[in-house]
């Protein structure tokens, strides 16, 4: 009971910018490990300490073949094919205010268990909106993977960012070539966009909904089994079908956030379209550049290893003195790069 006394006699009257600290939120953070996303991995994150990144695409997978010369002749020049553009990062952020109530509460706790619910309760608001700011990541990137732009439509700004990936590397079907039209031929329309390609995909990403209409497709289950019997395909005979064949294996990826709207309302969407089916390889699409933001400033200022300050950065801070502000924020700037633009072919077989 003494200790509990002790403790609370400590935490009284500690404002609440020193319960919450610049090094306590930055230490509570690199503790946690947050949910991973799919594009953790397709594009792994790289911090620099730029706002801007060079994006650099084109040769493919297709060498560019040298001729043959006469002894004592100039050897023909080259150009590379390769395009490089400077792209800037996207600013994001998200906060929370912090009622006066729970602030003071904070500051001058009456029993343990009530610091300690409310100081969960703070860490709590601040995990929230770190994944808020990563899910806005994960959306530019399933963007880019499944479209080759990222568009931004929110807060005034309106700017589209183009990958350029090539024209003939996007087909969206139609009519009875629909993968939901029993008379298609989804597997001849991967062998076609294979085709085009400058590598041989070893993976493809879809929804489960499109992944449910291969299963059900009687032309696929007639490859798989020799004739449509009427018998229910699976994803592993699935699976074991590409494989030996040498097509993609299929997974998908149905992971959702929500979006606020102005009147306070929630909508649920998809990092990834429903109607997409898009080819790749093994080898990394591409970054998730992540650059320095102003906040940045205010944590050198507080003496704080800058080194500590991970992708995204988290701060609690006041503004306004009528009436007096206390926020929680969570902000970072970031846009995917891809390298392999040109290595990928998007699809589109259902509407």
């Amino acid at each position: 009971m003494l200790k509990n006394e002790m403790k609370l006699q400590m935490f009284a009257g500690t404002s609440i910018l020193d319960l919450f600290s610049h090094k306590e939120v930055l230490n509570y953070l690199r503790n946690r490990n947050l949910p991973t996303l799919l594009g953790d991995e397709l594009f792994p994150s790289r911090k620099t300490t730029s706002l801007e990144l060079e994006q650099i695409t084109g040769g493919g997978g297709i060498p560019v073949i040298a001729s043959i010369h006469a002894f004592d002749t100039e050897s023909e020049i080259g150009s590379r094919q390769a395009a490089k553009a400077t792209l800037e990062l996207a600013f994001i952020k998200r906060k929370m205010q912090l009622k006066e109530k729970d602030i003071m509460a904070l500051e001058n706790p009456r029993t343990p268990e009530e610091q300690t619910y409310l100081t969960e309760q703070v860490y709590n608001d601040i995990e929230v909106l770190v994944r808020g700011v990563m899910a806005r990541v994960e959306k530019m990137r399933m963007d880019v993977l499944a479209n080759g732009q990222v568009t931004i439509n929110e807060n005034g700004l309106n700017a589209t960012v183009d990958y350029q990936v090539p024209a003939d590397h996007k087909e969206a079907l139609s009519g009875t070539d629909l993968w939901t039209d029993p008379t298609s031929d989804p597997l001849g329309d991967i062998d076609r966009w294979i085709e085009a390609m400058s590598i041989t995909p070893t993976r493809a990403l879809t929804s489960k909904k499109i992944l449910n209409a291969l299963l059900r497709h009687p032309q696929v289950k007639a490859s798989v089994f020799g004739s449509d019997t009427g018998k229910v395909l699976t994803r592993n005979e699935l699976d074991a079908f590409m494989q030996s064949n040498g097509l993609p294996i299929i997974r998908t990826y149905d992971d959702k956030y929500k979006e606020q709207q102005k009147n306070g309302t929630y909508t649920t969407k998809r990092y990834f379209p429903e109607n997409k089916f898009v080819m790749f390889d093994d080898e990394i699409l591409g970054e998730t550049v992540f650059g320095p933001t102003p906040e940045e400033r205010l944590v050198r200022r507080a003496a704080v290893d800058i080194s500590m300050v991970g992708n995204v950065l988290a701060m609690v801070y006041e503004e306004n003195l009528d009436p007096v502000g206390t926020w929680e924020k969570a902000v970072a700037t970031a846009l995917p790069s891809f390298a392999a633009a040109d290595e990928v072919f998007q699809a589109q077989p259902i509407a």
